[in-house]
């Protein structure tokens, strides 16, 4: 299908900031299940904008704004062309061996509670992708969704304690749970385009495990599905800190607002 995407992240400050610098990995790119069709990242103001590569291969932009500043506005804009793979991500750019992805992280780090409950959700099977597909439905059926319960620093470990979370906790508890499987396991941040509901409030994240034979297998614990053609990949990492679309600091004694506009459609919605 064809998807068009509108994402603009505002930022302003009570009192002008004297300089901000920003880490956006806002660019998609190609795999064989997602074709960038087109695609553009502006800014309202000016800045020094450095496209490059991180070291997992994702698109990513260094953007800084000499000041005062009051506002920056961040707006990419473009249209993306996908096709079913039943979740299978296969030629995207893999800069790290899956073995890579078997270490923990900070916000990612398995606990006593997280293993015991992945090993006895997984108890029952034995191929490693009934129990990637076993341990999604599982955290899906565990925590229960909640846009107020956790920030952006909170652990899997926090999260499944407390049973609910947004999409980020969703994925570092499978990311924790899969890697004490021994199941190579990445978080992806992205979109994803859900049919009668053009705005949203944010994007989404899920994750990818690697699985022997058939490679990375996108799921997505939050929805207890895996990822379908209405899925738009961003970034890969460990964790969020290394996917995250948009990461930066600013300097100045100035209160910062965020307010993030996003529009999701089908090309044949928006021509409509």
């Amino acid at each position: 299908m064809r998807i068009r995407i509108t994402h603009e992240t505002v930022y302003t400050y009570d009192q002008p900031a004297k300089s901000a610098i920003q880490l956006l990995r806002l660019t998609p790119r190609g795999h064989e299940g997602q074709t960038v069709l087109s695609w553009t990242l502006d800014v309202d103001c000016e800045a020094k904008l450095l496209r490059r590569e991180d070291w997992y291969g994702n698109i990513a932009h260094s953007l800084f704004v000499a000041g005062p500043v009051d506002q920056i506005t961040l707006r990419v804009a473009g249209e993306i062309e996908t096709t079913e793979t039943a979740g299978v991500v296969r030629g995207g750019v893999e800069r790290f061996p899956e073995i890579f992805y078997l270490r923990p992280t900070p916000l990612s780090r398995e606990s006593t509670a997280i293993g015991d409950f992945a090993d006895k959700a997984t108890g029952h099977v034995s191929s490693l992708l009934d129990k990637a597909h076993a341990l999604n439905n599982a955290i899906h059926a565990h925590l229960r969704f909640d846009t107020d319960a956790t920030h952006s620093g909170t652990t899997a470990t926090e999260a499944f304690s407390a049973g609910h979370g947004v999409c980020q906790d969703f994925s570092h508890v499978f990311l924790a749970a899969a890697r004490h499987l021994k199941i190579p396991a990445r978080y992806v941040s992205g979109y994803l385009h859900k049919p009668g509901e053009i705005v949203q409030e944010a994007g989404h994240a899920w994750v990818e495990a690697f699985i022997p034979d058939l490679g990375w297998v996108s799921l997505d614990p939050t929805n207890g599905v895996s990822a379908t053609e209405h899925y738009v990949r961003l970034a890969i990492g460990l964790d969020y800190l290394d996917a995250a679309p948009v990461r930066g600091s600013y300097y100045g004694i100035s209160r910062e607002a965020l307010d993030v506009r996003l529009r999701i459609e089908s090309a044949r919605q928006s021509q409509a």
